[in-house]
């Protein structure tokens, strides 16, 4: 069961009835059964994410949340990244330094980002968040599609003000919605043509602010019980492994090679969203 699919249908309290009704073994308002492969598709889904981070600076949780839909509901998982999200961010600070942060772009990026996550907030008791999905993954279909097609070179367009505020409002609601503010925002900075390490770190400081403003509501709709940050304790070492490892990677890429795997990236996660909206209907 999707907790993101019947949310806007049911409301939240009527969701946790649902998945209270479905499952077994609670403990302090939240439901995970701590075992060896919990536990070991936990650590391969954060240090999945890590690296993701560490390599392009972030936007493609997306890609290890299925491994932790195998273990756990969706509402569970959130309670349990929300604060290594936030762990993630604090170690990367490491690698994208401000040098590498595009000062221009995220003075208008940010604010919009918090704005989005804002409306994000109340478009889950409005919208339909099957639906905001399956639109978000044409799009960037769409786009990454365009882009192959034209030769999968890297061609530089001027900064727009009114795409910067688009893109930070899209990837607030999308990341509220349906888990996934990565393809709005790569929409806005891949076609600028940023170095790459500018690229990452843009990319790193704009979800760390997006992952603060998200954690606080997160712990508050679902306090974790003490297996979830039992298992918290358990996965955090994957977070520094997995960020040393995915900026090792961003050391070795070149620039067009960095940008055809975020191009290739943003696919997956298009497809991956597709997936989820289709299914939730079919559900």
């Amino acid at each position: 069961m999707s907790v993101e699919f019947i949310w806007p249908r049911l409301g939240p309290t009527r969701v946790w009835g649902v998945l209270c009704n479905d499952m077994t073994h609670i403990q302090g308002g939240i439901i995970v059964e701590l075992s060896t492969a919990t536990a070991l598709l936990a650590l391969a889904a954060v240090f999945l994410i890590a690296f993701m981070k560490g390599a392009f600076g972030g936007g493609f949780a997306i890609i290890g949340i299925p491994l932790l839909s195998l273990v756990m509901d969706p509402l569970t998982a959130g309670a349990l990244l929300a604060p290594l999200f936030v762990a993630m961010d604090l170690f990367a600070l490491r690698y994208w330094k401000p040098s590498t942060w595009s000062k221009p772009d995220l003075k208008v990026l940010l604010p919009s980002l918090i704005a989005g996550i804002g409306l994000g907030y109340v478009a889950l008791r409005i919208l339909d968040a099957r639906a905001v999905a399956i639109v978000m993954a044409l799009i960037t279909l769409a786009f990454t599609l365009l882009w192959f097609r034209g030769g999968g070179e890297i061609r530089i367009r001027p900064r727009s003000t009114v795409k910067a505020v688009a893109a930070g409002v899209g990837s607030g609601i999308t990341t509220m919605v349906a888990h996934s503010g990565g393809p709005p925002l790569a929409m806005y900075l891949l076609p600028l043509g940023m170095a790459k390490q500018v690229y990452a770190g843009t990319t790193s400081l704009f979800f760390t602010v997006g992952n603060a403003v998200k954690a606080v509501p997160w712990l508050l709709l679902v306090q974790p019980s003490s297996r979830v940050w039992l298992l918290m304790g358990i996965c955090l070492p994957a977070v520094p492994t997995g960020l040393w490892v995915g900026w090792k990677l961003n050391q070795r890429l070149d620039q067009l090679q960095l940008y055809r795997a975020c191009y290739g990236l943003l696919t997956v996660t298009a497809l991956k969203l597709l997936w989820d909206g289709i299914g939730g209907y079919l559900r």
